[in-house]
């Protein structure tokens, strides 16, 4: 860990002493952060924290991948600040959460408006309207001309889902312009969690994303174990990738069988919906529950592997790989299918960096972006890992990130599975949580990265506590992949990012 003026540097999931981040006059912090960003680091967090004197402590977590550093700054701010996202759209998300909530402008922000219709201060001048602070009652964007239209989407859909409104700018059938309106259920999680670790801490921790129950349990467990200087057993880190892994097979398999039932491609649609039921069975296997919960703890897992077990996963992906490789040949062999995907919701690896995308969105797009190999934590600091791309950045590239994923986590359960497994624990009850330390948890869920930020108080509770799911990241890409594009292909691109309503609405 080392500091300078400007930042403090520190390695993923390692704790430092709060009084240690820098805090910066509000132009100091715009440049740092503009600046940082631009030699090439991505905003992973952008908050604020209310302080006894009525002001606003806004903190910026910026990853550095090159570096494999977090880049932590602070400033302190009242009623107005000046806005990073004309120079940096990635932070336009942020900036609107900060705002609704802490009733602070960003001045010169392009477009301020909602993004969780969240509770706000009452001890400010309101920069938003009585009615926009009703869900789902904000300003949209509009176009005006002959032959312009737009198409309301939502917030109720078709099928058990969250709800979200999509509004759609359109010359004929061509979508000019999307927006996304989401928060019709936010739930406050981040605010929840302040004052635990308590009973209550692990249930919210694993239904944050509930398709990323182990993602964001991992990211707790590791931000618990830096801030009490826990130890995990060797055994539990081997189990904890190998969940990851399932997870992310689970999901990737799943997408690939959506996506090829959005183009009415029924053979890769229905070994695909079988085949992701057979590895979360295999989870199931392990913990009891399909979606790990209860697996993961602070201080290693509470569920371990016996010989038998491990026989009966590697027999059951025996099959599956046998079975996703046909479903996944038939995807990408076939001319009408390949049709579909090629050329549409394209993203730039331009685009992609100024935006502030993640996960195998991103790498659809040519970047190399993954914590697994950019912020190392367990059976990676040991064995590298080192991510799969494509180029192209449309949905047929973030379909071929999916398969090629598929492959590497096959071979990482697999060489987990099949190495010695020596007897030993798989759980260290963890101490207490060291008073006034802050610490950022990274990790690669299967939708791209999750980052857990933490600072505790005196008696060593959190202080605050919060939560940046990948989706945060990656609707406003969804919504690039739209543009020009015939308003037919959004139910394709839409499953292409295949984003969490819940996620986003913390």
């Amino acid at each position: 860990m080392t500091a300078v003026a400007r930042t403090i540097r520190v390695r993923n999931a390692v704790a430092f002493q709060v009084k240690d981040c820098p805090v910066l006059g509000e132009r100091e912090f715009h440049d740092e952060v503009v600046s940082t960003v631009r030699n090439g680091a991505w905003i992973a967090a952008l908050y604020g924290e209310g302080q006894p004197d009525g002001s606003v402590k806004l903190f910026a977590v910026l990853a550095d991948d090159a570096a494999h550093e977090l880049a932590i700054t602070s400033t302190v701010v009242r009623d107005k600040y000046p806005s990073l996202t004309a120079e940096l759209p990635q932070a336009q998300a942020f900036e609107r959460d900060i705002a609704e909530v802490w009733r602070i402008r960003p001045v010169g922000h392009p477009w301020l408006k909602p993004l969780r219709f969240q509770a706000a201060r009452t001890d400010a001048p309101d920069i938003l309207t009585p009615v926009e602070r009703k869900i789902g009652q904000s300003p949209f964007f509009s176009m005006l001309g002959e032959e312009i239209h737009e198409v309301a989407v939502g917030p109720v859909h078709a099928g058990v889902i969250e709800p979200g409104h999509f509004r759609f700018q359109c010359h004929g059938e061509t979508v000019h312009h999307l927006e996304i309106s989401l928060g019709y259920q936010h739930r406050g999680v981040t605010k929840a969690l302040v004052g635990g670790p308590n009973k209550r801490t692990q249930h919210y921790i694993e239904t944050l994303a509930g398709d990323t129950s182990v993602g964001h349990a991992l990211a707790y467990a590791q931000a618990s174990e830096g801030l009490s200087r826990g130890e995990v057993p060797g055994r539990a880190v081997r189990i904890r990738q190998i969940a990851l892994e399932l997870e992310r097979l689970a999901c990737h398999t799943g997408d690939l069988g959506a996506l090829s039932g959005d183009v009415g491609f029924q053979p890769t649609d229905a070994f695909c919906g079988r085949l992701r039921g057979d590895v979360l069975n295999l989870t199931a296997l392990i913990c009891g529950n399909r979606f790990g919960r209860g697996l993961l703890r602070p201080g290693g897992t509470r569920h371990d592997l016996d010989e038998a077990r491990i026989r009966k996963v590697l027999d059951v992906l025996d099959a599956y790989a046998k079975d996703v490789r046909q479903a996944v040949d038939l995807l990408q062999s076939t001319a009408s299918v390949l049709a579909r995907f090629e050329s549409v919701g394209v993203i730039s690896k331009e685009l992609a960096t100024e935006i502030g995308l993640v996960g195998p969105a991103a790498r659809a797009s040519g970047l190399t972006r993954d914590v697994r190999a950019d912020f190392p934590t367990g059976a990676h600091l040991v064995r590298p890992y080192v991510p799969v791309t494509a180029t192209t950045g449309d949905v047929a590239a973030r379909a071929k990130v999916r398969a090629l994923e598929i492959e590497k986590s096959l071979d990482l359960v697999r060489r987990e599975l099949q190495a010695p497994w020596r007897d030993g624990l798989t759980w260290l009850e963890p101490g207490g949580l060291r008073p006034h330390e802050m610490i950022v948890s990274l990790t690669e869920a299967w939708r791209g990265a999750v980052c857990h930020v933490a600072r505790t108080e005196a008696t060593g509770h959190f202080a605050c506590y919060q939560v940046v799911d990948p989706s945060v990241h990656n609707w406003f890409g969804l919504a690039c992949a739209l543009r020009e594009q015939a308003i037919s292909d959004f139910p394709l691109c839409n499953k292409s990012f295949n984003l969490s309503y819940c996620g986003h609405d913390l």
